[in-house]
C-alpha cells in the first residue's frame, strides 16, 4: 500500500456521519487514481467511479449524469462517488455545489472523492463556489522512503530517477524511460493541464521557462536573467506567473528568498527548484553512470533531491520553504514555522560560486536548527526518510 497516511486519512472519514466533498489534488503520476480505486475495492459501501480526463473538456452536464448514476447505487442511503479530473470539466465546481446541497436537504449520504492534477484550478473553483463544504488532502511526488518500498530503490537510484512510481519500471531502458517522462508526463502536463485549462499568450516562452528551471534547478536566477537566457521580449510580471502555473502543475518552482519580511521576500530573485529529479534526468539523456560521473552535475541533482524532498514533503503543513542569501554567502534552504527557523546545508559534489553562509544567517536571524547534509553532517539517505516536519520540532 502506498501514500498510506493519505489513505488511512480518506477511509476513516468516509465512516464519519458529516460529509464533506474530499479533494485530492496532486502532480500527474502521484498515484490519485489508483489509491481512489483501493478505496473503492475496501470499502463496504457501493461506488461509482467516473473520468474526465479525455482530450476534449466535458460539460456540468456530464457532472450531472454521473451523479445521479451514483445516487442510484445508493445503498443503506449511502455511496461514494469518485470523480477524476474534475478541474477539467468548465463550472464544476457550481454544479458539485448544487448537487451535493440537494443531497444534504434530501438526506442524502453521497460521499464525494473529487481527484485533480491541476491544484490552481482546484482551488479556484473551491474558493468560488464550496465554502464550508471541502476539505483538501494534497497528493506529492513521491518520496524516497515510498519508492525504496515499493520498488525496493536505492538513494542513487532515487536522486536520479525521481519519484514518479508508473516510470519505474522503465528504469532498465534508459531511452525508453526518458521518453516515459518526457512525453507521457512533461508534455501531457503542458499541454493537456496548463495550456488547455489556462489562457497562456506565449505557451512558447513557459515552455522555455520550463527547460531553463530544470537546466537550472538550484540556482538563483533574476527575472532579468531568465529573460535574457530565453531571448524573449517578455517582462518579469509574464515570467513569475508562467512560474506559477508550473508550480501548480507540480513540475517546477522558484523558492523565495527568506527576508522576514514579505514585501522584499516577493521582490527578491527565486531560487529555482524542480518538484521531481526525473524532469532534470529525463530530458538531459544522461545514464545513471554518466550522471554519477559528472561531480558538477550530480551535486545539482542531490540539492534539487533534498529541495523537492522538502517542499513536497512540508506541504499542507505550517511551514514554508525559502534560501538566503547575502553578499555571496548562501543558505541552500531555510525553513519557517511559526518563529522556528532552521538553516541547512547540503553538502555534496557541486563547486559552488558563494560560500555557505549559515553563520551569518544566524547573526541576523534567531535560528533554531542548523542542519548539514551529507559529508560530516546527517547521511543524505538518513535525511531523506525522516519525516520533514520532524526538523522542525
Amino acid at each position: 500500500m502506498f501514500k498510506r497516511q493519505v489513505y488511512k486519512v480518506i477511509f476513516d472519514r468516509l465512516s464519519e456521519p458529516r460529509r464533506f466533498i474530499q479533494i485530492l489534488s496532486g502532480p500527474r503520476q502521484t498515484g490519485k487514481t489508483t489509491l481512489a480505486r483501493q478505496l473503492i475495492d475496501e470499502i463496504s459501501m457501493p461506488s461509482h467511479y467516473a473520468s474526465a480526463d479525455e482530450p476534449t473538456l466535458k460539460s456540468a452536464s456530464w457532472i450531472e449524469q454521473q451523479w445521479e448514476t451514483a445516487r442510484i447505487k445508493t445503498k443503506n442511503n449511502k455511496a461514494l462517488f469518485v470523480l477524476d479530473e474534475v478541474q477539467k470539466i468548465t463550472g464544476w465546481s457550481e454544479t458539485v455545489k448544487r448537487l451535493w446541497d440537494e443531497d444534504s436537504a434530501k438526506g442524502l449520504s453521497l460521499y464525494v472523492i473529487a481527484l485533480g492534477s491541476s491544484p490552481l484550478l482546484i482551488q479556484s473553483g473551491l474558493s468560488e463556489s464550496l465554502a464550508g463544504r471541502f476539505e483538501t488532502i494534497p497528493v506529492t511526488h513521491w518520496s524516497f522512503s515510498e519508492m525504496r518500498k515499493a520498488f525496493g530503490w536505492n538513494i542513487e537510484q532515487y536522486i536520479f530517477y525521481g519519484g514518479y512510481p508508473g516510470s519505474a519500471d522503465l528504469i532498465n531502458d534508459p531511452k525508453r524511460w526518458s521518453n516515459y517522462i518526457m512525453d507521457s508526463l512533461i508534455e501531457t502536463t503542458v499541454s493537456r493541464d496548463i495550456l488547455l485549462m489556462k489562457r497562456v499568450d506565449k505557451p512558447a516562452l513557459l515552455r522555455r521557462l520550463f527547460e531553463l528551471g530544470c537546466t537550472y534547478s538550484g540556482q538563483i536566477l533574476s527575472y532579468q536573467k531568465m529573460l535574457g537566457q530565453l531571448q524573449d521580449a517578455g517582462n518579469t510580471t509574464t515570467l513569475a506567473n508562467y512560474l506559477n502555473l508550473l508550480q501548480g502543475a507540480g513540475l517546477l518552482m522558484g523558492l523565495p528568498k527568506y527576508a522576514g519580511q514579505k514585501i522584499r521576500q516577493r521582490a527578491s530573485s527565486p531560487k529555482l527548484q524542480v518538484l521531481n529529479t526525473a524532469l532534470m534526468t529525463a530530458p538531459s539523456q544522461l545514464t545513471l553512470a554518466e550522471a554519477k560521473s559528472n561531480p558538477e552535475y550530480w551535486g545539482r541533482l542531490v540539492e534539487s533531491a533534498v529541495g523537492a524532498t522538502l517542499v513536497n514533503g512540508l506541504k499542507d503543513t505550517r511551514a514554508e520553504v525559502f534560501y538566503w542569501s547575502s553578499r555571496n554567502r548562501e543558505v541552500d534552504f531555510v525553513l519557517r514555522q511559526g518563529n522556528n527557523l532552521v538553516a541547512i546545508e547540503v553538502k555534496s559534489n557541486l563547486q559552488k560560486t558563494s560560500i555557505p553562509g549559515i553563520e551569518a544567517f544566524s547573526k541576523e536571524f534567531n535560528v533554531k536548527r542548523k542542519l548539514l547534509v551529507g559529508a560530516q553532517g546527517i547521511p543524505l539517505k538518513d535525511f531523506l526518510l525522516t519525516p520533514q516536519e520532524k526538523w522542525l520540532e
